[in-house]
């Protein structure tokens, strides 16, 4: 696969843009072997933001921020999307696959029934950075086979606006340029938009889908209301709105993500994310007889 750059982009309207409904500062905790990150999406907001659970935004030029990383840890019941902005990922799972995510990468991973595995993030050039997301499966997917693909930023599809907007389409649709990933049930869109100073970027957004924007570097401006930097804007889900409209007075780096909502109860305990409670269970002593995914 080979990144696709729009020269020009269609024309995309957005006639009524979603509003903020509100702002969230992430919290700062630490994981893994006490990798330091900023939890965006926290639990509290999973069903506000179905079919996301998690976002965390990490990064550092300090080694010992995170220099142990994630040692061998399980999943079951999710995916997740691990996007490196600045320095690198070493990885290895339980099925034998190992690989080295390099900057502007992402790992698509699958977790299904079971997945064991480990990340060692490592500098380059004296930066790491990067944020990871975690997609719900439905009821009908989370005892599916595990699977994941590394894709280079080279195969990355790229869309490059009129206005000077460049657009990296990890996920979804955006100007006519198909991301690097489909989901069905869940139609994920995810995007990292580059803005220069004084663009505008406008992204059609499905009437029904739960969206939300997290500003990375500078701020910028939705529908009126400033997202300053390193925080997380709710979009409304408003039955006229039709997209969002994303404005920046000086440079700004910016996610945009949205999604198809589940709507199925959902039930975690760290690693796994099921439906029921007994699902849970099952999850854990699974893991515990070693019946994961080898």
């Amino acid at each position: 696969m080979s990144a696709t750059t729009a020269g020009a982009s269609p024309v995309v309207t957005v006639a009524q843009p979603r509003t903020v409904e509100r702002l969230v500062t992430g919290v700062p905790t630490s994981d893994g072997a006490g990798v330091k990150l900023t939890r965006v999406l926290t639990q509290s907001l999973q069903r506000r933001l179905d079919p996301f659970l998690m976002l965390d935004a990490f990064g550092s030029d300090r080694a010992e921020d995170y220099i142990a990383g994630f040692p061998d840890h399980p999943h079951r019941g999710f995916e997740t999307v691990t996007y490196m902005i600045a320095g690198r990922l070493l990885h290895r799972d339980s099925a034998g696959n190992e690989g080295l995510l390099e900057s502007g990468g992402v790992q698509w991973m699958t977790a299904g029934r079971g997945v064991i595995h480990s990340e060692i993030p490592q500098q380059e050039d004296g930066l790491m950075a990067g944020f990871q997301l975690w997609l719900n499966l439905p009821a009908s997917d989370k005892m599916s086979a595990p699977w994941y693909r590394d894709f280079a930023a080279h195969e990355l599809p790229r869309v490059r606006t009129a206005a000077g907007v460049e657009v990296t389409v990890i996920a979804g649709e955006s100007h006519g340029v198909g991301g690097a990933v489909t989901r069905t049930a869940t139609a994920p869109l995810y995007l990292d938009i580059h803005l220069p100073a004084g663009a505008q970027f406008e992204q059609p957004l499905a009437v029904e889908h739960n969206a939300f924007i997290y500003a990375y570097q500078g701020e910028l401006t939705v529908a009126g209301q400033v997202v300053p930097e390193h925080t997380m804007a709710i979009l409304a889900n408003e039955a006229a709105s039709d997209g969002v409209r994303l404005e920046a007075r000086a440079d700004a780096r910016v996610l945009l993500v949205a999604g198809r909502p589940l709507g199925e109860p959902i039930a975690q305990y760290g690693p796994f994310v099921m439906n029921t409670e007994q699902e849970i269970y099952q999850a854990v002593a699974d893991y515990r007889a070693g019946r994961f995914a080898a």
